[in-house]
C-alpha cells in the first residue's frame, strides 16, 4: 500500500510518501508529483520519503526522473542511499539513463 499527503506551507509545499513504492502504486507518486509542482506561488517543493518502505523497480524509475528533474528530497538512511545509487546509475551510464528518462545526479538530503 501507498499513501501520499500534500501539506501546504507558506514557503513549502512537502509531498509525503509512506508505505510501499511498488507496481502500479508508482504512477500514482508521478501524478501526486505533476499536480504538487503547479500553482507553486514561489514555495518550494520537496518530496518527503522518510516514510518508504520498500521501492521496486518502477518506483525506482519514478525515484530517477524525478532525479533528473532535479526534485529536493527528504530521505533517511536507506532511501539517501538507494537515491544516491540512482544518481550514480543515471551519471555513470548516460545512454542507459537517457533511455530510462534521467541524466542527472540527485541531491537529497536529510
Amino acid at each position: 500500500m501507498l499513501k501520499i499527503t500534500v501539506i501546504e506551507g507558506q514557503r513549502q509545499r512537502r509531498v509525503m510518501v509512506e508505505g510501499k513504492l511498488i507496481g502500479l502504486w508508482s504512477a500514482e507518486l508521478t501524478s501526486a508529483y505533476q499536480r504538487a509542482r503547479t500553482n507553486l506561488q514561489d514555495r518550494e517543493l520537496i518530496v518527503d520519503l522518510r516514510g518508504l518502505t520498500a521501492i521496486g523497480p518502477e518506483g525506482a524509475d519514478v525515484l530517477l526522473q524525478l532525479i533528473r528533474e532535479k526534485v529536493k528530497f527528504v530521505c533517511g538512511v536507506y532511501t539517501k542511499e538507494v537515491l544516491r545509487q540512482l544518481g550514480l546509475k543515471a551519471r555513470d551510464n548516460p545512454q542507459e539513463a537517457a533511455a530510462e528518462g534521467t541524466d542527472s545526479e540527485s541531491t537529497p538530503t536529510e
